[in-house]
């Protein structure tokens, strides 16, 4: 860089003067000027020259004052005597002014304290009064809230909550306290939440394990409430098992004001002579409080929504019934307990809610539960073969019907599946009476009941309406015409018209459709159960014929109390026998067609009997004639002695089925001997042996002259034939056949033939010479002729 130009003598005289006015502390650049110059030297003695001036001007200046000086000394010199008696007596001054000034101190700290005081008074009366008007509510609301809290006074305590939100705290200002219960005012408001939800559950919980306890003092109340019903007529069903409504909401509203929470049940202290209402068991406060609690908290929705979405779940489990709930009547009454139970904790929190749930939900609950009740009680029923049980079973299902029908609940679904169940009521009981039919005809002897005294014969007309003048004149002992099979019968009839009449008890029917429900039933019983069972004593194998008489005169007996019987049924159900829509009783066609099987097996039996003895039969066909000592057959005989100990016996029948009983046997031994006559394996017959099965007959013609009635039958049938080959009319035959008055109108002409067929052969075989004599074949052209003439006969009659 160039070199800066000299400085001039002006310039020297400038920085002095700038040296001399400014401050020692900003020469720096002044300074710096003088140095980039290179004339220090010159500087130098221009500055010396400066402090040379200066100092002349200085001694000027002190010997121009010098005198001033030394008198300002002799001055101080003077003053410093003066000083020190001024020094000596401001400290003694200033001595007695401090021990003055302590006292003064003293005072003014006293009074520094009483000012302290004074404002602390103020401002203690300033605080007392904010707190009066303002902090002392919050304090004792807040104080309030925590007792409430402690006692688990939850709604109460969301009450005084709110209002300390509300009301207090903006009041009292910003205080610390305040901000911190502001703090927890929202943690307060979830716990009393959570824990009012907490007793909500619990309160479910134990509503669901004691629901069949709730039912059951439910169903007790309605039941009680039935029985007085019946006995005074008080009291119409509706209000069965509930309180008024104005007695539950304020009983509801008590509980929620309260708000105390002594249990869920209490069924240790239930009085014996006195049933509880569900309320009583119940404390509903937990219900009541969690509404209340969630309706301030704005969550109503939420707290309806969770409440109903839970007990629809425990209705799914109520109406689940148990596997083997059809095995006893307990499994039923706890099942029906625990659904009435359900409905009625439903029907209370209906009545004593404001919306929590309606009508709508309790009915769309009620249509679920009865469509599960009716399906589970169809199932688990149809497993049942007891009577007694069934029985019970209705009865519980009418208590349980008329239990939730007081509560307003429509149970006509139920009494007409109690109605179906009827039909299998009636088919069980069908069935005993057919175990206890058997066993009564069984254990009968089928002989007439011997009666000592009036008081046996008394016990035997109370059993059974016996009407006969003549047997009550005759002295004792004597027999009663039937077996004890009737007595014991007919109370059997009416044992199952009474067990129809305690199902069709309390399900709300006319006595009319009582009186037809009964009919009908015994009808079957009648028809159907009774009839098989006189079949099967009848047709059972080993009946002998005196059992089948004794059948008969029981049935016969049996079917003149018929009437007895509707008059019975009539009695017990009030309605007149002479009814137009009456169902009329089938047991007289039942006992007729049992009277007319046992007539029939009596013929079938005897005509058994008649075959035994047929079988015996040994006859010769091919005998010769015998003379008049000839006697009739050993079996024929012994049949006769049969028939006669046998027909003696159908003394006690109505004479028609004596005669029909007689006339049967008398057609099966015509109808067997003229097999005899015509079986095929018997191609030859003798005059000889036709004339012993003559004699046969002839004895049977000697039992009628003796007064029976089987010769007079007999003559009517086979000995027409026997006469017409005997003695050898056949030209009467031939001429009056077809005519009404006809000798031999019963023989057939193709028996006839047959039968002459058999003994032209046993002429030809026999009579080998026969031709040699004249008189033997003229017999034997007449027979041609005969034989020829049958036949043109019978030729005719066919075209």
């Amino acid at each position: 860089a160039a070199e800066s130009a000299p400085l001039t003598a002006a310039e020297h005289e400038r920085i002095l003067r700038e040296i001399e006015s400014t401050d020692t502390n900003c020469i720096g650049p002044t300074l710096r000027s003088v140095y980039d110059g290179h004339e220090h030297g010159l500087f130098m003695d221009k500055l010396d020259a400066r402090i040379r001036n200066h100092d002349r001007e200085i001694e000027k200046m002190c010997n121009h004052h010098f005198q001033g000086f030394v008198d300002s000394i002799t001055e101080l010199l003077k003053v410093r005597g003066e000083a020190q008696k001024l020094k000596s007596q401001v400290i003694d001054t200033n001595r007695h002014l401090q021990d003055d000034g302590k006292d003064l101190i003293g005072s003014m700290e006293e009074l520094q304290q009483c000012r302290v005081q004074q404002r602390n008074i103020i401002f203690t009366v300033m605080l007392k009064f904010l707190c009066c008007c303002l902090c002392l509510p919050v304090l004792e609301m807040y104080s309030r809230l925590q007792e409430q809290m402690k006692a688990k006074r939850y709604y109460p305590a969301l009450r005084t909550l709110e209002q300390l939100e509300r009301t207090c705290l903006p009041k009292a200002g910003q205080y610390r306290f305040c901000s911190i219960m502001s703090e927890n005012i929202p943690k307060l408001r979830t716990q009393i939440r959570d824990t009012a939800m907490t007793q909500l559950r619990d309160f479910l919980e134990s509503i669901r394990k004691h629901s069949d306890k709730i039912g059951e003092t439910a169903i007790k109340q309605a039941q009680l409430q039935r029985s007085l019903d019946n006995s005074v007529s008080a009291q119409p069903r509706p209000l069965i098992g509930r309180r008024s409504r104005k007695e539950a909401r304020i009983g509801g509203r008590r509980s929620a004001a309260s708000g105390q929470d002594p249990g869920i049940l209490d069924v240790e202290d239930e009085e014996e002579d006195e049933v509880p209402g569900a309320p009583d068991l119940v404390d509903f406060s937990p219900v009541y409080r969690c509404l209340h609690i969630y309706t301030v908290l704005g969550l109503r929705d939420v707290f309806e929504n969770y409440y109903r979405k839970q007990r629809r779940k425990q209705a799914r489990l109520v109406l689940q019934p148990h596997s083997n709930m059809h095995e006893t009547l307990e499994g039923y009454r706890r099942y029906f307990n625990q659904i009435v139970g359900f409905f009625v904790v439903e029907d209370h929190v209906l009545h004593t809610t404001q919306g929590l749930v309606n009508r709508a939900y309790v009915e769309e609950l009620w249509e679920l539960a009865l469509s599960k009740i009716i399906a589970a009680l169809r199932t688990h029923s149809s497993y049942c073969d007891n009577p007694d049980l069934v029985l019970d079973l209705k009865n519980l299902i009418v208590l349980f019907a008329d239990t939730l029908q007081g509560y307003g609940f429509p149970v006509s679904q139920l009494f007409d599946m109690l109605l179906e169940m009827r039909e299998q009521y009636g088919e069980i009981l069908l069935k005993r009476w057919n175990i206890t039919f058997r066993q009564v005809l069984d254990q009968d002897n089928y002989s007439p009941i011997p009666v000592s005294t009036e008081q046996e014969y008394r016990h035997y007309t109370s059993q059974f309406p016996l009407q006969d003048p003549e047997l009550e004149k005759l002295p004792f002992p004597k027999k009663l015409p039937f077996s004890e099979f009737v007595p014991k019968v007919y109370c059997q009839l009416k044992e199952f018209i009474y067990a129809c009449l305690k199902y069709s008890e309390d399900l709300h029917l006319s006595s009319t459709e009582v009186d037809d429900m009964i009919r009908k039933s015994t009808n079957l019983l009648l028809t159907r159960t009774l009839s098989h069972c006189l079949q099967y004593a009848i047709k059972k194998k080993n009946v002998g014929l005196a059992e089948l008489v004794q059948v008969i005169i029981n049935t016969t007996h049996l079917e003149q109390s018929c009437h007895y019987l509707e008059e019975f049924i009539s009695n017990i159900t009030n309605v007149p026998p002479h009814t137009v829509n009456a169902t009329k009783l089938y047991g007289t066609s039942t006992f007729k067609d049992a009277r007319h099987s046992a007539e029939a097996e009596i013929y079938t039996s005897l005509n058994a009997k008649i075959d035994q003895f047929l079988q015996l039969a040994d006859y010769d066909w091919l005998v010769s004639a015998q003379g008049d000592n000839a006697e009739a057959s050993d079996y024929l005989i012994d049949l006769i002695a049969f028939l006669r100990s046998t027909f003696s016996v159908f003394t006690n029948l109505p004479g028609k089925v004596a005669q029909t009983a007689c006339m049967s046997a008398c057609k099966h031994i015509s109808t067997s001997l003229m097999q005899l006559l015509l079986d095929p394996e018997v191609r030859q017959i003798s005059m000889g042996a036709l004339h012993q099965l003559y004699i046969d007959i002839k004895e049977c013609e000697e039992e009628e002259k003796d007064g029976g009635k089987m010769g007079r039958s007999l003559v009517s049938a086979c000995p027409q034939l026997l006469d017409l080959f005997l003695q050898w009319d056949w030209s009467t035959y031939l001429a009056d056949y077809g005519k009404p008055t006809c000798k031999y109108l019963r023989v057939n002409p193709h028996t006839a033939l047959a039968l002459l067929e058999k003994m032209r052969e046993s002429n030809r075989k026999n009579n080998m010479f026969a031709q040699f004599r004249k008189t033997d074949r003229d017999r034997q052209k007449l027979m041609d002729t005969i034989i020829k003439q049958l036949r043109n006969l019978i030729a005719q009659h066919h075209a």
